[in-house]
């Protein structure tokens, strides 16, 4: 008796984890496109050109910055820069900001 082979079909981990992770980033990605669009209204051109939200982990706002003098400087404005963000946003979207040296 001839046994039959399967032909599996497989698929590389990364998209699979990829396709996981496009359901469960739906959410931070929509709040993120969000605070993009009251970004340089609230923060002055000036912090705009220096820093720009990067991603959501939970409730933290990652900020890219272009240098390591602008995370120092940035840490001093943090709770009123979180403040005006979710004033703006209507509710209490960020609970924190952190600051990286990144693409901007």
């Amino acid at each position: 008796m001839k046994s039959k082979k399967r032909k599996a079909q497989f698929e590389h981990i990364s998209t699979i984890i990829g396709d996981v992770l496009k359901t469960y980033r739906q959410e931070s990605d929509g709040e993120l496109i969000q605070v993009w669009h009251i970004w340089d209204g609230i923060v002055g051109d000036v912090i705009a050109q220096n820093a720009k939200p990067a991603a959501f982990k939970g409730r933290i706002l990652l900020v890219h910055v272009s240098s390591s003098t602008w995370i120092h400087q940035l840490q001093f404005l943090k709770v009123e820069m979180i403040d005006k963000l979710n004033k703006a946003l209507g509710k209490k979207m960020i609970e924190d900001l952190k600051f990286k040296i990144g693409p901007l």
